[in-house]
C-alpha cells in the first residue's frame, strides 16, 4: 500500500513508451484442452488532441508478437505464431491521479497459418482483435503496470468458419 500511496502524489507515465510480457489462456475449453498464449510487445504513445495529453485519457499503439499453443488432433500441441497491432484508449480514474486505469482497444493480427484446435478452426490467418482491460500502475512514477485483459480474435465474418477465440491475459508492462 505504501507503493500505491507513493504513486498517488506523482505523475503517471501513460505517455511514455513501454515494453511488456503477457500470458493467458482461453477461459472456455474446446474439446478437452484450453489454448494458451504468450506474447511480448511494445507500447508507443499517440496523442493527437490536447484532451488526450492531460492525463485522464491517452491513446497508444500496441505492437505485439505472440504464440498460441493449442491441442492438436493427434493429442500433442500445435503452435501458431502471431504479429499484430492494436490502438488502445486508456482512461485513468480520479482525474488522472489514480494508479488504476481501464482501457479498450481495436486492431488486427496475422498468424503464420490458420488456427486449428479440436472444436475450433479459423478460415483465415488474419483476425481482427478487440480488447478490454483494467490495471494498476506501481513504482515511484507508475513505471510498472500490472493488468488483466480480455481479448477476442475473429475475422468479422470475412470467411466462414469464424468461431473466434477469446483469451484472458495477465500483463506486466515497464514504461521508460
Amino acid at each position: 500500500s505504501a507503493c500505491i500511496s507513493a504513486v498517488l502524489g506523482s505523475a503517471f507515465q501513460d505517455p511514455a513508451q513501454g515494453i511488456y510480457l503477457e500470458a493467458g489462456g482461453t477461459p472456455f475449453r474446446h474439446g478437452d484442452a484450453a489454448t494458451y498464449s504468450a506474447g511480448l510487445g511494445v507500447l508507443l504513445p499517440w496523442t493527437p488532441a490536447p484532451v488526450f495529453s492531460q492525463g485522464i485519457q491517452s491513446l497508444y499503439w500496441d505492437l505485439f508478437a505472440g504464440n498460441w499453443s493449442a491441442r492438436s488432433d493427434s493429442g500433442g500441441r500445435s503452435n501458431f505464431a502471431q504479429l499484430g497491432v492494436i490502438l488502445n484508449w486508456r482512461y485513468r480514474f480520479a482525474q488522472g491521479h489514480s494508479p488504476w486505469f481501464a482501457e479498450l482497444g481495436l486492431g488486427g493480427s496475422l498468424m503464420d497459418r490458420t488456427y486449428h484446435s479440436p472444436g475450433r478452426e479459423f478460415s483465415t490467418a488474419f483476425q481482427f482483435t478487440e480488447v478490454v482491460g483494467a490495471g494498476v500502475s506501481l513504482g515511484d512514477h507508475g513505471q510498472h503496470e500490472v493488468a488483466l485483459r480480455l481479448q477476442h480474435f475473429s475475422n468479422a465474418g470475412i470467411k466462414e468458419p469464424n468461431p473466434g477465440e477469446t483469451f484472458v491475459r495477465a500483463r506486466y508492462t515497464y514504461r521508460f
